[in-house]
């Protein structure tokens, strides 16, 4: 998969994940498979607004739909989310370097300050 490939699916999956909605609907197939009944039972919406939602969810490849019998369960695809929480993983790292990189600086400079006011200026030491 190209390095283009992967950051659209990775940008489709976050702006999937963006909505409060899509984020609850995922939550519930964490559990397990349910079908779009199931998922709109709690949600004060209709039926085609949870359907745009699974639309979405789908497009993104965090679910899919299977066929079984007259019903399509919806899945829970863990390999979107597994590249959402790698990406999230590897830019914790590198900001938590960076940020380390900041703190040693900052109290080096912080220490060189201290030493530069406990030390008597030469005015001072000719008194």
């Amino acid at each position: 998969m190209s390095l283009k490939v992967a950051d659209r699916r990775l940008s489709t999956t976050f702006a999937a994940l963006a909505d409060p909605t899509r984020r609850a609907i995922v939550a519930r197939l964490a559990q397990g498979d349910a079908t779009v009944n199931e998922l709109a039972a709690p949600f004060d919406l209709s039926l085609p607004a949870i359907s745009k939602h699974l639309k979405v969810l789908e497009e993104s490849g965090v679910i899919s739909r299977s066929a079984r019998a007259q019903f399509r369960p919806c899945h829970l695809e863990r390999a979107a989310l597994d590249a959402a929480a790698d990406w999230i993983d590897e830019a914790r790292t590198t900001w938590t370097q960076r940020l380390d990189k900041l703190d040693a600086h900052l109290r080096g400079v912080q220490a060189k300050q201290r030493a530069t006011q406990r030390r008597p200026r030469k005015s001072e030491r000719r008194k």
